[in-house]
């Protein structure tokens, strides 16, 4: 993932030049029993106010390698139903949601638009030209929000209280993709610095107890989070690759890019993008171009799955059931939302949440 995090930013394709885009639904056969509607994005720029602002988390679709994008994450986008599960419609709020959940839902969505203001401009003064260093930064703590899930869901599984390996699944290739997105900056020489290190390796130290403590709490607004920031990754790259595209085409690619998108088991590639069938991607590197084009559709990837996390339980790993009756597919697991929700349960019937 990459600079600048704007809670406000809309992302334009790299490729497209029409003034508005329609966005099918973006999970296919592997997200929510009730799909998302979406609507058309006029693709000029704007800004949301900050007076309970709604965040803007993107939700992306790629078409033949090319991502269109809408602003799709209204206030009123994530009402959660009386079974906790959500209602991503948006039309009109729930009659079962209560006004306390409403306002909850608007304070955590203003949290995260606080945060990453407040790195954006951190960033901005120390990174102002340096662009691999300021890639290398972010793609040091790229992948602390997915092992701090996974911490998370380790510790609840220890107790019993969460028995789901689509997430934990998920989570990992998302970390592995992340973690390869840093090996490529550091082949570039994003790491040259020491203080980069330094600022890079002490943020993701305090980025982890921080998404430990925001999960553990609010694991939708963990997500919401992630997916801010991801969104904003996509349209950084986006816009770098506009920028230096020309001087980017005629430099060769490193050879971790070109091991890791086009080499035989491609399985966590495939994992982590939950929105398509495995085998339905398959990049090709050419040059240092098609290399950070890769890396932002890989964020474009995270961002929709950041986005079907935020409905509990919509997760579903690309290679989980085969089964055309989906039915088959689905084993009693154990399930909870934040520690407060697993406590409860587990007080009020452990033997739910002590099912295979």
């Amino acid at each position: 993932m990459a600079a600048a995090l704007s809670s406000a930013a809309v992302i334009a394709t790299s490729s497209s030049s029409s003034p508005a885009a329609t966005i099918r639904s973006p999970f296919g056969p592997f997200g929510s029993r009730g799909p998302f509607r979406h609507n058309t994005l006029s693709l000029h720029g704007h800004h949301l106010s900050r007076k309970w602002s709604p965040v803007r988390g993107t939700l992306l679709e790629d078409n033949e390698m090319k991502v269109a994008v809408e602003d799709s994450f209204q206030s009123k986008s994530f009402v959660p139903d009386k079974d906790g599960r959500g209602d991503s419609n948006g039309d009109s709020p729930s009659s079962s949601t209560s006004a306390m959940e409403s306002w909850t839902i608007k304070l955590e969505q203003s949290i995260n638009v606080f945060l990453t203001d407040t790195v954006i401009k951190i960033l901005d003064s120390l990174y102002h030209d340096r662009h691999y260093a300021r890639f290398f930064v972010l793609e040091t703590i790229a992948r602390v929000p997915y092992f701090a899930f996974m911490s998370v869901l380790h510790m609840y599984e220890s107790f019993g209280w969460w028995r789901r390996a689509d997430y934990l699944k998920v989570h990992f290739a998302e970390s592995w993709n992340e973690m390869h997105h840093l090996l490529i900056m550091e082949e570039l020489g994003g790491n040259d610095w020491w203080f980069d290190r330094f600022l890079a390796q002490h943020i993701a130290i305090f980025y982890y107890f921080m998404t430990v403590f925001m999960y553990t709490i609010s694991p939708r607004m963990a997500y919401h989070f992630s997916e801010c920031v991801e969104s904003h990754a996509y349209s950084t790259y986006d816009k770098f690759i506009k920028d230096q595209g020309d001087e980017l085409k005629r430099l060769p690619a490193p050879e971790v890019a070109v091991k890791y998108y086009t080499g035989d088991d491609l399985y966590l590639f495939d994992e982590f993008q939950t929105s398509r069938p495995p085998e339905s991607r398959r990049p090709k590197i050419e040059n240092l171009y098609d290399v950070f084009v890769n890396i932002r559709d890989d964020e474009a990837e995270h961002c929709k799955t950041m986005r079907a996390c935020q409905t509990r339980g919509n997760l579903r790993s690309p290679h989980s059931c085969v089964a055309e009756d989906e039915s088959e597919c689905i084993l009693p697991e154990a399930d909870c939302e934040g520690i407060v929700d697993c406590i409860k349960k587990s007080v009020s019937s452990p033997e739910k949440l002590s099912q295979r």
